[in-house]
């Protein structure tokens, strides 16, 4: 978007336009436009001008409520849409149905003014059953977690002030105590991401050297991100060892040498390995890295500080286990299994956790005050684990009893079919559920899911409309049903919901 003296353009105005396209039902015309013709003169000529058209009282009604720039913005673009629309047609047929008088562009410009004032974030309803969605903002936030937020976000705070002693503080310190605590480190660090933390302890603990890491743990996960590319600009010499699906502890120790600066483990996160394959476990790696006085680094990914298979799922492990295994430094997502805001999160040894704190990188890579509010709130949660399991929404998402799923299923499924019965097919069905972001991939969570079918709309119709309603609806589908999994709806959700599907069987004349 470019901004200019007196209106606004690019991306802006291109937006602006192909609403209007969309609007008057036509395709958006070619911005060469096409040859004047002698018969479209006439229809130039009822074009209003902005300033006859700001003169009409619901324009003027508009300006009192929104910026004056953005609805005469509107107006210019519809009418500059019209015009065009009206050089680029072939013949009259086209322009038989166009409505030139001002009243008539009225609506037009009232929508375009509302679509540009609308949010374009917005929250959704997840009703795809993925628990750790990357594409809708993976992890839901504890209802503590948005409080200590907005407390935050409405005033001032202690960001980088030490209250006790009266001088410049560290943003550090507001949950270093707390992870410590939880996991056993000694030393603690945070920043944006964990491709951030990944990135800042090879370039503070490897640049120029070499990090030797087994093939089988050369992965790539959402939005391309690769292990190798973050390593390579990290400064790091990346030392592949072993093959795709067997390593050995034998592999790693014919690689090190002088120049190796650290034997890396990464979690594959989402994808395994099966059948035939050999893989060295975190704690030979550290044996082998204390023979030879080499630093050992984890990048677990989704970090989780619950087991897991205490609740009847796959083992994922912990980071708690990484750290008594001896890893020097662990690498992990806070806004994953964790369920806090997005944050990559540096625990480890003390004489490697403030070498990367004191790292150029480290202050492009830092967080704000509202993620460290939101992670410092999820991480006293996990004071108490049972605590945490009923009120971190992704935990208590992913452990949801069965029976709570089909009683949500049937109570959304009767809604539906007492109001839109007559228009869609509604039934309670058992699914597969998933976790996502990356964690337990091969895991498949037994949920309830409520399909719908329609006469009036194919599945991929109807997901397209419950994406454009309000809220948006994000659903599966599957063959020809589009499916609203319980496990990652909410109760206070079926409303809108309700409402969504009442909208779109009774479309608004």
């Amino acid at each position: 978007m470019k901004c200019v003296a007196g209106g606004i353009e690019g991306g802006f105005v291109v937006s602006l336009f192909q609403s209007v396209g969309t609007i008057l039902g036509m395709a958006t015309p070619d911005f060469q436009g096409g040859d004047i013709l002698s018969g479209k003169k006439e229809y130039l000529r009822q074009l209003s001008a902005v300033d006859e058209i700001l003169q009409l009282e619901e324009i003027r009604s508009l300006i009192g409520t929104h910026p004056r720039q953005v609805v005469v913005d509107a107006v210019r673009t519809v009418l500059e849409e019209l015009r065009r629309t009206i050089l680029s047609s072939k013949d009259s047929a086209e322009l038989a149905d166009l409505e030139l008088e001002p009243k008539d562009l009225v609506p037009l410009i009232i929508d375009l003014v509302r679509e540009v004032m609308h949010p374009h974030l917005k929250r959704v309803i997840n009703a795809t059953g993925v628990v750790i969605h990357t594409n809708l903002g993976r992890s839901i936030l504890a209802p503590e977690a948005v409080d200590a937020l907005v407390t935050v976000a409405e005033g001032y705070s202690n960001l980088e002030f030490d209250l006790k002693l009266g001088e410049r503080g560290s943003r550090h310190d507001h949950v270093e105590d707390l992870l410590c605590t939880l996991t056993g480190a000694e030393a603690a660090a945070v920043v944006n991401n964990n491709a951030g933390a990944v990135l800042l302890a090879l370039a503070t603990l490897a640049s120029g050297k070499e990090v030797v890491v087994s093939r089988g743990e050369l992965v790539e996960i959402g939005g391309s991100f690769r292990i190798p590319d973050v390593m390579r600009q990290s400064g790091a010499i990346l030392r592949e060892v072993g093959t795709t699906n067997k390593t050995y502890l034998r592999d790693y120790r014919g690689a090190i040498g002088e120049e190796t600066a650290l034997l890396l483990k990464v979690h594959t996160s989402n994808f395994r390995v099966v059948g035939f394959a050999a893989e060295v476990s975190l704690e030979e790696l550290v044996v082998l890295g204390g023979e030879y006085n080499v630093p050992v680094m984890n990048d677990l990914g989704s970090g989780v500080f619950v087991d897991l298979s205490q609740y009847g799922l796959s083992h994922e492990p912990t980071v708690q286990e990484a750290l008594k295994a001896g890893a020097d430094v662990v690498t992990f997502s806070g806004d994953k299994l964790l369920g806090a805001p997005q944050a990559g999160i540096i625990l480890g040894k003390r004489e490697f956790v403030e070498k990367i704190k004191k790292h150029p990188l480290a202050r492009a890579l830092r967080v704000d005050k509202l993620t460290l509010a939101g992670l410092e709130a999820t991480l006293r949660l996990y004071l108490d684990p049972a605590l945490a399991i009923e009120r971190v929404p992704t935990l208590e998402m992913i452990l949801a009893p069965l029976a709570n799923l089909e009683k949500r299923a049937h109570r959304l499924g009767e809604e539906l079919k007492k109001k839109v019965g007559k228009t869609f097919d509604v039934k309670v069905e058992k699914e597969i559920s998933r976790v996502g972001g990356g964690a337990l991939p091969l895991e498949e969570l037994p949920t309830y899911v409520v399909g719908l079918t329609s006469a009036e709309f194919s599945a991929v119709e109807l997901a397209g409309k419950l994406r454009l309603s309000e809220p948006p609806i994000v659903a599966r589908l599957k063959e020809d049903k589009v499916l609203l999994d319980m496990r990652t709806v909410r109760d206070e959700e079926i409303p809108g919901i309700t409402s969504a599907f009442e909208g779109i069987a009774q479309p608004r004349k």
